[in-house]
């Protein structure tokens, strides 16, 4: 499956980078950094960087219209331009001081962008999965998660795949139209093995699971099984995504935000972004609104 060794695509000491998203119009990679508040774009030719800060933290990307990227903040929803940082709020997701969103998708058809939130001490239940349309409009969804994560879609866009990373469970769900069904469980991470963060799914419709604390991502079949566990030089890898031409290049974000001192010596690369060459390519990013 992987073609070459990982290397670094952008090296970061950050507490958590995040949400990886390839633009193949402007043929350049974003991803964030969630508690520096920033939004970061990597020109994919020339490995220029630079970033643009938002005004509070920032855990998700979409691509949206007009060079612009949807973003789920803390405690809303955005559109946020990357080169310039100028921000439209979208909608209003404040559930107090004790949560924040996390991971976040648009939906095949670009109607609408997902959202999920995550209980920031992740010690019990209080998050929700939102949908939000384009008019802002916000609908809960999915109420009493702990740590929502995970969004991805099957390539026909009949199933969405969605993960509660404090019960190291990813379910799945019947998608048309914006609503979801029949929700059942597609794949539990064995204790030592990591949490399910966050995902991709590639054109053969395996789901790619990044796994927090497990050292690894996991490539499952349709069906929920495992067919590949992909090792990582770090241990808490946070999203996976692909990019570059021909969506080929495996891209996956870190954390070392709850590494001690003396692990994170072990691992000087915690929280930069990696990439890899592989054999099977992903599936096109949505653009809202399109």
């Amino acid at each position: 499956m992987l073609k070459g060794e990982w290397r670094t695509l952008a090296e970061l000491p950050a507490q958590v980078t995040e949400c990886p998203l390839w633009d193949p119009v402007t043929q350049r990679l974003h991803f964030v950094e969630i508690y520096a508040r920033r939004i970061h774009t990597v020109d994919w030719a020339s490995g220029a960087q630079h970033w643009v800060e938002t005004p509070e933290p920032v855990a998700s990307l979409g691509l949206a219209q007009d060079g612009r990227l949807v973003a789920g903040l803390a405690h809303g929803v955005a559109l946020v331009h990357p080169d310039t940082g100028a921000l439209t709020p979208l909608a209003r997701l404040d559930e107090g001081p004790a949560n924040r969103l996390n991971d976040g998708r648009c939906d095949p058809e670009g109607r609408f962008f997902w959202v999920g939130s995550m209980v920031e001490a992740l010690d019990r239940p209080g998050g929700t999965l939102y949908r939000v349309g384009l008019d802002g409009t916000a609908t809960a969804m999915v109420p009493g998660l702990i740590c929502s994560n995970g969004l991805a879609w099957s390539p026909d866009g009949a199933t969405m795949f969605h993960a509660d990373s404090r019960l190291s469970t990813v379910f799945a769900y019947d998608y048309a139209g914006g609503e979801i069904s029949n929700r059942r469980v597609f794949a539990v991470s064995a204790p030592g093995e990591g949490r399910p963060d966050g995902a991709a799914v590639d054109s053969e419709g395996c789901y790619w699971a990044a796994r927090y604390d497990g050292w690894r991502l996991v490539r499952h079949a349709p069906d929920g099984r495992e067919l590949l566990v992909v090792p990582m030089p770090v241990q808490n890898p946070t999203m996976c995504a692909f990019a570059g031409p021909g969506l080929t290049t495996l891209v996956v974000t870190s954390a070392r935000g709850s590494l001690t001192a003396a692990q994170i010596e072990g691992q000087p690369l915690a929280g930069s972004v990696f990439a890899v060459e592989v054999d099977v390519p992903g599936l096109p990013e949505p653009r809202f609104g399109a």
